[in-house]
């Protein structure tokens, strides 16, 4: 994102003392130290970062407090109960619920104190935390004040919202599959995860009758029903039903191959193609044929190799007639016709 040019204003009358201007969003800083850690949300620049997963940070305090997940360290202690928490905003919103008062994180009324904040899934259950948030100023049309993410900038209405942010924003990820133990940010995504295991598939397509286990993913199926492609390359105008794949697709026009094999530094554009590379190295082969139990690195090579079980030559040949059960066999075969 390009920035703008930032200036000095003038002194304030009244107290003599000059402020900063953010050049991009016109936002004043009473120092300029704050108004350069200000710029980093419109830069992207993030140069604190955990030795630990990698992940950048654009302010080190983020960077102090995302330590904590890995670190299990928890300094802020309630002195009623003693639960401790990792941030001091986590140990506020927890004080709520001793004194009766109406919890922001679920928006219920609860004097049990450590029993409501453990209460299992919720967005505040004895593993969750959030990162450090500060209340902005009130909006002058309705009075209402919103808060703010202090890693990133961005604004939110309700303390509940903003505790989800403030995971992807952290990387902390408290909810986890009681199967596989895989980990989420939140527990609706959890919820969506089990069903995978359960095989449950609740999203029905009315067109085909086709289940899936996510809205989104049902989205994009009825465009594939509907013949409906309503993104497009700005290129070559290739449109698409998704707007991921317009930007993989992208990468044929850029040459961007941004998944490198650790092994042989070989780049693919989709990280599924990476998958499929690998395989090359370990000689790994998951995919194996119910029939002989011979094994294949790709699930393509095995649908070829069972045809040869079951005699089935989907491929014909419009010269001689002759059919193959794959399509390399057909285009190596066609050679003979055409020299």
């Amino acid at each position: 994102q390009q920035v703008g040019h930032n200036h000095e204003t003038d002194s304030d009358p009244t107290t003599g003392n000059k402020s900063f201007r953010c050049g991009t969003c016109g936002k004043d800083f009473k120092c300029k130290s704050k108004l350069n850690q200000h710029l980093r949300i419109h830069t992207g620049e993030k140069p604190y970062v955990c030795s630990t997963c990698g992940k950048g940070f654009s302010q080190s305090s983020a960077l102090t407090t995302h330590l904590r997940v890995h670190t299990g360290e928890r300094p802020f202690p309630c002195s009623t109960c003693g639960k401790r928490f990792t941030h001091s905003s986590s140990l506020r919103i927890h004080m709520k619920v001793h004194k009766g008062e109406k919890c922001d994180m679920c928006e219920s009324q609860d004097r049990r104190g450590d029993q409501h904040v453990d209460s299992g899934s919720t967005s505040h259950s004895s593993n969750v935390d959030n990162s450090p948030m500060s209340q902005t100023d009130s909006d002058p049309t309705t009075g209402n004040k919103s808060l703010k993410c202090d890693t990133c900038g961005k604004g939110f209405r309700q303390n509940s919202n903003l505790g989800r942010h403030l995971r992807i924003c952290t990387g902390e990820k408290p909810y986890s599959c009681k199967i596989c133990r895989k980990r989420f940010t939140c527990n609706q995504n959890v919820l969506v995860h089990m069903r995978i295991h359960t095989g449950e598939k609740p999203c029905v397509c009315n067109i085909c009758g086709k289940g899936f286990r996510q809205n989104s993913n049902l989205g994009r199926h009825l465009r594939i029903c509907t013949g409906e492609k309503p993104y497009s390359c700005k290129i070559c105008r290739k449109r698409f039903t998704c707007n991921q794949n317009v930007l993989v697709h992208m990468r044929i026009h850029t040459g961007e191959r941004p998944y490198v094999c650790n092994t042989c530094g070989k780049g693919f554009k989709q990280s599924s193609q990476l998958d499929v590379h690998s395989k090359i190295h370990t000689d790994e082969r998951p995919y194996v044929c119910n029939t002989c139990g011979k094994g294949f690195k790709q699930s393509s090579q095995l649908d070829a190799h069972s045809k040869i079980h079951t005699g089935e030559r989907p491929y014909s040949c419009s010269n001689c007639e002759k059919s193959f059960c794959t399509a390399s066999n057909l285009k190596r075969h066609v050679r003979i016709h055409t020299g």
